[in-house]
């Protein structure tokens, strides 16, 4: 899979992530609805966002724990939906997907939300993530 596939899976899940927030929806009518709108999308790309945008959900508290843990002046429901989900999103790559190192995870999610945030979220988004994943790698066993 190319970066850009990558890079695409990564928005169409944050999209996914954002839609369930938003709207209130459950993971199974996101699913449906989601699917229907976005038309034609490669295997691949759908496949991949599909597996981020159920970790995302299935660790969806430990996520929103991490973020609130991080986030010393914001509450999450004052945070902005997109940088919110955009963060839900990575973190949840973080925790699913080992093989991704956390800084190319960490650049994905701010050349993500240059398309979709407002320019001050930036480095937000930057400071959480990266607060983010010096917490995790923290918490990992080191190899023996």
């Amino acid at each position: 899979m190319t970066a850009g596939t990558r890079r695409k899976s990564r928005e169409l899940a944050m999209q996914m992530l954002f839609q369930a927030d938003v709207g209130k929806q459950s993971p199974d009518q996101v699913r449906t609805t989601f699917w229907k709108a976005a038309g034609d999308v490669e295997p691949e790309v759908r496949g991949f966002a599909e597996d981020l945008f159920r970790v995302a959900i299935a660790e969806h508290d430990r996520i929103d724990d991490l973020i609130v843990a991080n986030s010393r002046h914001w509450r999450l429901e004052r945070m902005s939906a997109v940088d919110r989900n955009l963060l839900r999103m990575s973190i949840g790559e973080m925790l699913g997907f080992k093989g991704t190192p956390f800084p190319i995870i960490i650049n994905e999610a701010l050349e993500i939300g240059r398309r979709f945030s407002a320019p001050e979220s930036i480095n937000f988004l930057n400071g959480m993530l990266d607060a983010i994943a010096h917490s995790l790698l923290s918490q990992q066993e080191p190899p023996r």
